[in-house]
């Protein structure tokens, strides 16, 4: 567990160093304590139904062990999908150029839940992104790879690293795709007497 400060507010179920630089962005105070679920679709499940159910489960998970503390746990999901079609981390190499193949050239969602729960109440809020990529070729597909970017990126990209060369349009939340909006974030931390902003100690 990594402590922000003395004066933390809520905790941070999650091992991104994407969301936590983002929630330090915007002045917050929080602890860091990640959960591991199963993150496998349910069969028939939507892909706004799957972010979002797994942004709660994290929360709750979180609550359940860290919950003593006191303090409310935020819960955050985020999947990069085209038609209705989920794409994860890849696996491997090949996964990732077959990931990053179907999306050239083509627009994708990016959708982004964020869960915040203090035990007796769990909100939600979920953000929709809309990012086109330009063509890409097979061979920058594995130099891309190479760099070793992808490799934990869901969809095998990342829009704020090298992966922005790939991007001609956003339409949306930008942090969202990122990993964590931060406007929908801030309405759970308000709805939950939080803020954000906050003067450094």
């Amino acid at each position: 567990m990594t402590v922000v400060d003395s004066r933390e507010q809520f905790i941070l179920a999650s091992a991104s160093p994407r969301r936590r630089e983002l929630l330090e962005q915007i002045g917050c105070r929080f602890r860091v304590a990640p959960v591991d679920l199963d993150e496998t679709p349910l069969k028939g499940e939507s892909p706004a139904a799957y972010v979002v159910r797994l942004a709660q489960q994290k929360a709750s998970a979180g609550w359940q062990r860290n919950g003593q503390r006191g303090l409310p746990v935020l819960g955050a999901d985020t999947a990069v999908v085209l038609g209705e079609r989920i794409f994860g981390k890849p696996t491997g190499r090949d996964d990732a150029v077959a990931m990053l193949q179907s999306l050239s050239g083509n627009t994708h969602r990016v959708l982004s839940a964020v869960a915040m729960t203090d035990g007796a109440h769990c909100l939600h809020r979920l953000s929709e992104t809309l990012v086109s990529f330009r063509p890409l070729e097979v061979g920058e597909c594995l130099r891309y790879w190479d760099s070793g970017e992808p490799a934990d990126k869901a969809g095998a990209y990342a829009i704020q690293g090298y992966g922005a060369v790939f991007v001609t349009a956003i339409r949306g939340s930008y942090s969202g795709v990122v990993g964590l909006p931060l406007v929908e974030t801030c309405e759970l931390l308000k709805a939950f007497g939080l803020s954000w902003w906050m003067e450094k100690a």
